[in-house]
């Protein structure tokens, strides 16, 4: 697909990490599957995959977390 950033770019797949920061804790998300922009390096991630996502960010700032680092497993 076309880039919705730069608008010049074409997304494939690939791998990327996700950070994310709620009510000071901070979330990191490594070897996240994405559709990537090969001239911005924007990503797109399905809605089954950001589901995926924000649940483990969730349970870790159930469990007290203020900075996790987490690799996403199929």
């Amino acid at each position: 697909m076309k880039c919705a950033i730069c608008k010049h770019g074409s997304t494939q797949p690939g791998f990327v990490t996700v950070t994310l920061e709620r009510n000071g804790c901070t979330i990191i998300v490594r070897n996240v599957p994405a559709e990537v922009c090969d001239n911005c390096g924007e990503y797109y991630l399905s809605e089954a995959i950001t589901d995926r996502v924000l649940s483990r960010a969730d349970a870790a700032i159930r469990n007290g977390a203020e900075v996790e680092i987490l690799r996403f497993a199929a």
